[in-house]
């Protein structure tokens, strides 16, 4: 009888392991499988894996009363030697420290640090483990959003409704391929982004999906300051190159032509709308005496002026989808490209009907495009939070620089808090975060930071207490994602690394000295706590009339497929809203799609006024700063890792150029800075510099760069926030701005940055982001 199938989830897919469990294989059944998740078995086995708990040097030795302030020793986080410890001894620090911030500074001084892409498992789920965990405790300050998303989660509820909805309905691949004959992307569609999901990608749609609009006769127009981030057939691809930072006026121009050509879709805009007259007005100058028309939008984006006429027309003439991505909105004025791309497509007309609209976006994540139903799974409850302060996430070094700080969000003014205790886990916020630099001086202000960690990565080694964490293969769980094929029963492949524990098992442990455990674990352990969530999303489909086997046959089968058990239809994004929007209002203060929001203006944010309009940022090549900084920098996400996961792995590895991130820039802009392929370049603005390896690149515009982010942070010294600190590796966020895309969203800026290169031809100084800090023994094992 042959071995049961023993299978794994990932965010870059569904893998089998092998019978002797040394390889993963991708499932059968994904039609465009991501190679990357197989290089977890080699990462894991890293010997950069974090062994047993460890205690930086100076804050160990003020827990143990041996001398030293607070403020001395903070100093030192990142160039210190860590202490192994004992758990016991570790677990008793943690919660001395949690326990003392509570006593003196209340709750409301502990940061509950956490990103969601830790793991693909609904139990193991680093983010709702530690939220789980500090609201057992009392609660913590949190964040909103996320670095990806920050302007468009606060905008779309304004406009549409939640961002997290509107992704999940989307027009799937079927529908676009049936229907849509002109694709019109601002940014592209990455397959490289859409080989990863938030909760796993079982089932890889977009590469086909793109190859099959392609065949059915589908043309696509992108705008991009790159050629190869649309992975359609390149017969069916015009790229069209365009400043960065300038989309928003080449949609605002395709608008006015639309409506000065009497092409737009007044019925709809009546009937579906509100605030379209106020946006028409602006688009015709009544506002500021400037026309928003093709030539205005030629001067600012670098697009020729006939060939946006000629589009306005070609879009108007048939089914069309305009399609904004998420990068747009990681700049300055970030809310302003999502909405005018929903404008745009009011405009014409085709909301709601199949393959046509807007789209936010195909390309950022697998869920966009998928046929298979839409079911709630298992998931973890994280409790109550007792404390009501919060921050947009981006705006972390703000909240450690200045607290008691008042700042404007999304309408409301808040208040800084003063943070004592930063408890992380899941996530590096030295790789997602902007302005390094200015992140390690921030990070000096807390008395203590604690993080779990599977890798001595600089957020581990900026740490004072650090915690080996397990990593998915190493752990039963549950794997399920939204508009997946699968519910996975993930099996424990390979044993964790020295004295690793789960996460579970770690604020387990926190809770029972802090008095809390009935609260957190119910009295469940892990296992039990598998079974327990399993059978409460196997209970929901029953009334649904879905009927899932019960747990134990499901962990036998290993895979749950619904696909057979939940009906299935294409899926058409805003259908219902289309055919009647009384009977089927959007969440929006009128119910319908909002051009113009009376509650946006209303709360007098400059930058970010009641409709769309063209703001120009601080740092672009139209700005003075050009000058002296004359490339634009894109950050964008990397092809063979996610964020900074796996960076250390053979496939991050094989695309280095002598072990540094590639620079791709254009031969022109090379040869003026006398520049060869594979040449050790400095990419530096007033904020930082880095390091990286050139990769002469005719697909990059004149003007840009393109670094991507991940390379693990490897200044020359660490914890060291100087902007003459050279970063060795090639992290873009050392040269990237933080400042929040407006008041409205205090989303992430990163792609609003500007930067100059040279040839570096000083001695290369060697890599250390790959190697372990300084390590003392726990006394007795030597």
């Amino acid at each position: 009888m042959p071995a049961q199938t023993r299978y794994t989830a990932s965010h870059w897919g569904l893998y089998a392991a092998s019978a002797d469990g040394r390889t993963l294989q991708p499932h059968a059944g994904d039609p465009y499988p991501s190679l990357l998740g197989q290089d977890m078995l080699a990462a894991y086995r890293s010997p950069l894996r974090i062994q047993r708990p460890a205690a930086r040097a100076g804050w160990l030795a003020r827990m143990r009363g041996e001398g030293g302030s607070a403020g001395d020793d903070r100093e030192r986080r990142g160039s210190e030697a860590f202490v192994e410890l004992e758990w016991e001894e570790a677990l008793d620090l943690a919660a001395h420290e949690l326990q003392r911030v509570r006593k003196h500074h209340g709750n409301a001084a502990i940061f509950g640090g956490s990103y969601g892409w830790a793991s693909a498992g609904r139990f193991h789920h680093a983010q709702s483990q530690v939220h789980r965990f500090l609201n057992s405790i009392g609660g913590y300050v949190r964040h909103v959003d996320s670095y990806s998303l920050g302007a468009g989660r606060a905008l779309l509820p304004h406009l549409v409704m939640p961002m997290d909805e509107l992704m999940a309905q989307h027009h799937d691949w079927n529908v676009l391929a049936a229907h849509t004959r002109l694709f019109v992307a601002f940014g592209g569609v990455p397959a490289k982004n859409a080989q990863v999901g938030a909760s796993g990608a079982f089932e890889h749609r977009c590469r086909p999906g793109l190859a099959a609009l392609a065949a059915k006769g589908c043309r696509f127009v992108n705008f991009s300051p790159v050629a190869d981030n649309l992975d359609a057939p390149a017969e069916a691809v015009e790229w069209i190159p365009i400043r960065p930072n300038s989309d928003t006026a080449v949609m605002l121009a395709l608008a006015h032509g639309l409506i000065a050509a009497g092409r737009h879709d007044a019925a709809f805009l009546a009937s579906h709308c509100v605030g379209f007259e106020r946006w028409r007005d602006y688009l015709f100058g009544a506002d500021d005496g400037i026309v928003k028309d093709a030539d205005w939008a030629a001067d600012l984006s670098g697009v020729p002026a006939e060939r946006l006429r000629r589009l306005a027309q070609e879009m108007a003439a048939q089914r069309t989808l305009i399609n904004c991505a998420w990068a747009l909105q990681r700049a300055e004025h970030g809310e302003q490209p999502f909405w005018a791309s929903i404008a745009l497509a009011a405009v014409l007309g085709q909301i709601g009907l199949p393959g046509g609209g807007f789209a936010l976006a195909y390309g950022p994540l697998n869920l966009m495009g998928s046929p298979h139903a839409r079911v709630p799974g298992p998931t973890l409850a994280q409790g109550r939070n007792g404390v009501g302060a919060y921050i947009p996430v981006a705006r972390l070094t703000d909240m450690l620089e200045q607290p008691g700080e008042a700042f404007d969000y999304n309408g409301q003014r808040l208040v800084y808090p003063d943070i004592r205790l930063v408890y992380w886990a899941g996530g590096n916020p030295f790789h997602h975060h902007q302005d390094l630099n200015r992140l390690v001086r921030a990070w000096k202000r807390p008395q203590t930071i604690i993080v779990h960690e599977q890798f001595w990565n600089a957020h581990a080694r900026m740490a004072d207490l650090v915690l080996p964490a397990t990593a998915a293969l190493e752990r039963d769980d549950i794997g399920f994602s939204t508009r997946e094929r699968h519910v996975v029963a993930m099996s424990r492949l390979a044993e964790p690394p020295g004295e690793a524990r789960d996460d579970y098992a770690i604020f387990a442990a926190l809770a029972r000295r802090l008095g809390t455990d009935a609260v957190f674990t119910e009295g469940r352990d892990a296992a039990e706590w598998l079974r327990h969530l399993y059978t409460e999303a196997a209970a929901k489909a029953e009334l649904r009339g879905s009927r899932w086997p019960d747990y134990d046959a499901f962990r036998a089968a290993g895979l749950l497929d619904l696909a057979a058990l939940e009906p299935q239809a294409p899926v058409v994004m805003l259908a219902a809203f289309r055919a009647d929007p009384a009977a089927h209002p959007l969440p929006t203060p009128s119910g319908r799609i909002e051009i113009h929001s009376a509650t946006i203006a209303g709360f007098g944010y400059a930058d970010c006024p009641g409709h769309p309009v063209w703001r120009e940022p601080r740092e672009w090549l139209g700005a003075p700063a050009a000058a002296e900084f004359p490339l634009h920098l894109i950050s964008d996400q990397p092809v063979a890792r996610l964020h900074s996961q796996l960076d250390h792995g053979p496939a991050s590895q094989a695309r280095k150029l002598h072990g540094r991130e590639p620079a791709h820039l254009n031969p022109a802009d090379a040869a003026a800075r006398g520049i060869g392929d594979g040449d050790l370049l400095r990419i530096h603005n007033r904020r930082g510099a880095c390091l990286a390896s050139a990769r002469l690149d005719p697909a990059v515009m004149p003007g840009v760069l393109r670094l991507s982010t991940g390379a693990w942070y490897d200044p020359l010294r660490l914890g060291e926030g100087d902007a003459a600190n050279l970063e060795k590796h090639g992290n873009p966020n050392v040269l990237t701005r933080d400042i929040g895309s407006s008041r409205l969203g205090q989303g992430c800026a990163a792609h609003s940055c500007l930067v100059e290169v040279e040839r570096y031809l000083g001695e290369a100084p060697p890599l250390s982001a790959h190697t372990l800090p300084r390590l003392i023994p726990a006394a007795g094992t030597g």
